[in-house]
């Protein structure tokens, strides 16, 4: 009988692990486990879920759909979204502190699911993974690029079965565009094109010098986690327009670019990048510029015809028709991707089926969907030792790295950087700056 793998922490505290990361300056300790089999295959999948209103909330709906699974604890900083799912699932423990979710009802789930504003996806899959939790998180995977290794690494340790939450992923419309760029539709691909027509509205330059009474549903202080104690202004970080901020989150690139990128990282088998280019605008001190322009280099897969170039632009900066080979009159859609093979184009508006060009002309092809997978439930039922996820952080680490590393671009002057993935380096001191973040004290991740 098949068995459910659950990894156990051996002679270390749960309380030893959630305070590691306050607990030294130098190198921290590494914990690992040994995985041992814990549950029958039967039993249902106990899932926690930190963030549940949103996004957070939607993934937690999709995943508790799977008749194998039963929620077990909410946590969410703010009291009105915690009860509010908590009328969902009356059964599951409630906390406002995903620490002491951990501490107190760690023996009492398999998996988190992390739905949080990007500062603290790193934070919270780190201290669930070093307790032996499988863990499902949103995109991007991390905030920055040292959190993101250490998740990485911890996965692999660890063996914990793990998904990043780009749903699109399994969507028939990317499944269907990998399938046909590895068939070799277009031939190899020699460069890449990703955008999105959006523009995140610049609310301020600058934060304003105010302070707003904090809801009473809402504990600032833990929404606020590992990022620098700042007032609370009412309407400009929580619940939606932390995004651009750069405390938060990574602006229109770390929003959409795990999405957009992960049918050319897919298809391309693409690994980290070699560099990074930015052509600016350079981003106000606090927030994101609402346009973006970074080109990254890409080392040569059996996929490509030589070493890959990926633009990727947000705003009023698309890639220009022509590139894509379109018929005349025709435009490209408002995001999206496009490729160039050494046949053909292929281009891939988000969320549609892909079509093809070459010279100015569609180009006949045998377009076979290749289907739908449900991206929730198969993390679930992966975790219960039936089959495997398709976004794993063994592959989508290596597409968030590219993002952060164009994030990091986007918020310098412009200029080419390179860049050691191996080393988390750049050719730069202060692209090296913002490789990690300055924690609040007692915020640390454990092992960053």
């Amino acid at each position: 009988m098949a068995l459910l793998t659950r990894p156990t922490v051996s002679r270390i505290h749960r309380r030893q692990i959630l305070k590691a990361g306050a607990a030294a300056l130098g190198a921290a300790p590494v914990f690992r486990l040994r995985p041992t089999t814990a549950r029958q295959l039967g039993e249902k999948l106990r899932v926690a879920a930190v963030g549940v209103a949103n996004k957070g909330g939607d993934d937690l709906h999709h995943v508790a759909a799977s008749p194998n699974v039963r929620v077990v604890a909410l946590c969410d900083v703010d009291s009105t979204f915690l009860d509010r799912a908590a009328q969902q699932y009356p059964a599951a423990r409630k906390f406002a502190d995903y620490r002491k979710m951990l501490d107190q009802a760690s023996q009492e789930f398999d998996a988190v699911i992390v739905g949080t504003p990007d500062h603290m996806h790193g934070s919270i899959a780190i201290a669930a993974m070093s307790l032996g939790k499988h863990v499902y998180v949103e995109k991007p995977l991390a905030h920055n690029l040292a959190e993101l290794r250490r998740m990485a690494t911890l996965a692999e340790d660890n063996r914990l079965t793990t998904q990043m939450g780009t749903q699109i992923h399994s969507h028939e419309t990317y499944r269907t565009a990998v399938e046909m760029i590895r068939q070799g539709t277009i031939g190899k691909v020699r460069e890449a094109h990703a955008w999105v027509g959006s523009r995140l509205p610049l609310l301020a330059a600058s934060r304003p010098d105010k302070a707003d009474p904090v809801p009473a549903s809402l504990d600032w202080d833990l929404w606020q986690g590992v990022a620098p104690q700042r007032p609370y202004v009412d309407g400009l970080y929580h619940p939606f327009h932390w995004r651009m901020w750069r405390d938060y989150g990574g602006g229109i690139l770390g929003d959409m670019g795990c999405h957009i990128f992960d049918p050319i990282f897919s298809a391309l088998q693409l690994g980290p990048p070699l560099s990074v280019e930015s052509a600016g605008p350079v981003h106000p001190h606090d927030t994101f510029a609402p346009d973006g322009d970074v080109t990254l280099t890409f080392a040569s897969t059996p996929y490509t015809s030589g070493e890959l170039t990926l633009r990727w632009t947000h705003g009023t900066a698309k890639p220009r028709a022509e590139l894509a080979q379109l018929p005349p009159g025709a435009s490209l859609p408002d995001g999206g991707s496009f490729v160039v093979g050494e046949r053909g184009v292929m281009v891939l508006p988000h969320w549609a089926m892909p079509s093809f060009y070459r010279d100015g002309a569609p180009l006949e092809v045998d377009l076979t969907s290749a289907g739908s997978v449900d991206h929730y439930v198969q993390w679930a039922d992966a975790c219960r030792g039936e089959g495997q996820t398709s976004t794993p952080f063994s592959y989508a680490a290596k597409v968030t790295e590219a993002v952060l590393v164009g994030v990091v671009a986007g918020g310098l002057p412009p200029q080419r950087l390179a860049w050691d993935s191996a080393n988390l380096r750049f050719d730069s001191s202060e692209a090296n700056a913002l490789v990690k973040r300055r924690y609040r004290e007692g915020w640390r991740p454990s092992g960053v």
